[in-house]
Parts: structure tokens; C-alpha cells; sequence
């Protein structure tokens, strides 16, 4: 029989990664349904009937469709299908993480996007140039900024908003791990908490974590060597 559960996702986005790896972790059964970004399957007519503003990931749980990654987690969280470890019922725990949810938008998944879109995902798809010294400067300036607000703000305890791994840090985690395509690597001397916090969700998350990651760790090691 048919699982009601459909996540509809590719490793190559962030978000993919964090719904993929919160169900792989609340041990949900669910139908993995890749979609590939690289050849653009989402822009398909097919899977506009799946999710119609053609973007990744994409939920369909007894035949709701939902297409907002921060609205699928609640969604799951409230339908029990979610760890209570990763989102808990706790409603100061739970504000804690939608606070953080809410605050990543601008300011960590938009300067590491930025960076990720135009410092690797344009120039490899010939969409546009590598960006110049100064436009690179910029970017890796605004992912610096990013990761000195996660270490003031957010990381006094061992996760984002503790000890154990939530959801928040899941989102954090995916979106700094993407700018390795782009050969940033956080430098443990500038950014120390980030650096060890980053350690600690990576064994707290494995090996879902390596394997949602086989796609950024191959690629980036690639650009690497190619470089030398």
C-alpha cells in the first residue's frame, strides 16, 4: 500500500534537507519523491499539479499539499508525525525555535543563498559570471555577518535553544553547509562556538546528515582539487 506521506525534495536545496532529515530522525515512514533542480524537473507541468508554485521541497500528506518548508514542519509537529525532540509541545520551547525560525529568513538563509546562487549555482549554469574580487568580498562579508549574529545571539548552550538538536538547528546547519559549493569553509578561530556547534549537529544528525550532504561534500571537494 501506498504511503499517505509524500516529500517531494532534492539534496540541492536546503530545505529539502531539513524536512528529508527531520522525518529520517522522527524514524516517519514516508515516500521519497526526488526531484531534480539540476535538470529543472520542477518547472514541469507535472509536478506544478504537485506543488503550483514549482519550487522544492513540496509535502503531500492524504492528499494535502503543502509547499512552505517552516509550514510543513508545524504541520507535521501537529499531526504527531514529528519528533517532540526536534519541535517540541512545549510552548516556550516551541516559541524559542519559531524565533529563530523567523529571524533565519534575512538573516541566515538569505546571505548564504545570495552567496551560494551567484558564487556557484549561476556561474556553473553558465548563467552568469563568477562574481568579481569586490562582489565576492560583499558576500562573504554579509555570510560573516550572518555567522557572528548565530554566534552572539543563539549560541550559549550546546544548540541553538539548548542541549539536545531541534529543528532550528537542522536549518541553520543546511543552509551554512551549502556555501562549501562555494569553498567557505567557517574558520574556527573567527567563529569558535559556530565551528563546534556545526560538529555536534553534524553527529547528532548522522548518517542521515552525510548522506542528505553526498551532493555538497562531492561537489565542493571537486572544485577544491580543481583549484590546486
Amino acid at each position: 500500500m501506498a504511503r499517505s506521506l509524500k516529500l517531494y525534495y532534492d539534496f540541492l536545496s536546503p530545505p529539502s534537507r531539513v524536512l528529508w532529515l527531520s522525518l529520517k530522525l522522527s524514524k516517519t515512514p514516508f515516500e521519497a519523491c526526488p526531484v531534480a533542480l539540476r535538470k529543472f524537473e520542477q518547472l514541469t507541468d507535472e509536478y506544478k499539479k504537485i506543488n503550483r508554485f514549482q519550487k522544492l521541497p513540496c509535502l503531500i500528506h492524504d492528499g494535502f499539499h503543502l509547499s512552505e518548508s517552516i509550514a510543513m514542519v508545524r504541520y507535521l509537529a501537529d499531526k504527531g508525525q514529528l519528533s517532540e525532540l526536534l519541535y517540541p509541545k512545549a510552548l516556550k520551547d516551541r516559541a524559542r525555535i519559531d524565533e529563530y525560525l523567523e529571524w533565519q529568513h534575512l538573516n541566515v538563509r538569505m546571505p548564504c543563498g545570495l552567496y551560494f546562487v551567484h558564487g556557484w549555482l549561476y556561474p556553473i549554469n553558465g548563467i552568469a559570471e563568477k562574481p568579481k574580487p569586490e562582489e565576492a568580498e560583499k558576500l562573504i562579508k554579509d555570510v560573516n555577518v550572518c555567522l557572528e549574529s548565530l554566534e552572539h545571539f543563539w549560541l550559549d548552550n550546546e544548540f541553538i535553544i539548548g542541549s539536545h538538536l531541534t529543528i532550528a538547528d537542522l536549518f541553520a546547519a543546511s543552509e551554512i553547509s551549502q556555501i562549501k559549493l562555494c569553498q567557505y569553509n567557517v574558520n574556527e578561530q573567527q567563529f569558535p562556538k559556530v565551528a563546534k556547534w556545526f560538529k555536534r549537529v553534524r553527529e547528532a544528525s548522522n548518517p542521515y546528515f552525510d548522506e542528505a550532504h553526498e551532493f555538497v561534500y562531492k561537489k565542493s571537494l571537486q572544485a577544491a582539487k580543481a583549484k590546486l
